[in-house]
């Protein structure tokens, strides 16, 4: 077999290169439920605590920038040269859950805590709750 020039091999290698990317899909975005471990204390001593499997929000949304309209220009005084648009992954709703707590020898507490039920992708803010 005839062996191919170094031309050959290097536009084979750049085809392979760009086209390798191509087959790659894009991270999705999304916003899912996501269980962590929670230590619950009555006080700040730990006088009573308890232990709970908790839900967040947790993932990524969608998010762009690009150079703003001739009226939002305008409107800005021209100081608004780019719009960005993007929501966050957030808690949609939540759910109460009681939680033990033990608090030395026989003496229990019960405590209510907040869980996330739901999430979405949604605007950006400081909080909802």
């Amino acid at each position: 077999m005839p062996m191919a020039s170094p031309q050959t091999l290097l536009l084979c290698l750049l085809v392979l290169v760009v086209t390798g990317d191509q087959g790659q899909q894009a991270a999705i975005p999304g916003c899912y439920l996501h269980s962590f471990n929670v230590t619950v204390r009555s006080d700040r001593q730990g006088t009573c605590q308890g232990y709970h499997v908790a839900q967040a929000c947790v993932g990524h949304c969608e998010s762009s920038a690009f150079p703003s309209r001739y009226s939002v220009l305008v409107a800005s005084g021209y100081r608004h040269n780019i719009t960005s648009v993007s929501q966050c992954c957030t808690v949609s709703s939540l759910r109460k859950v009681k939680v033990q707590l033990h608090c030395g020898g026989d003496r229990r507490e019960e405590l209510e805590i907040f869980t996330a039920r739901a999430c979405q992708c949604d605007m950006c803010r400081l909080s909802r709750y």
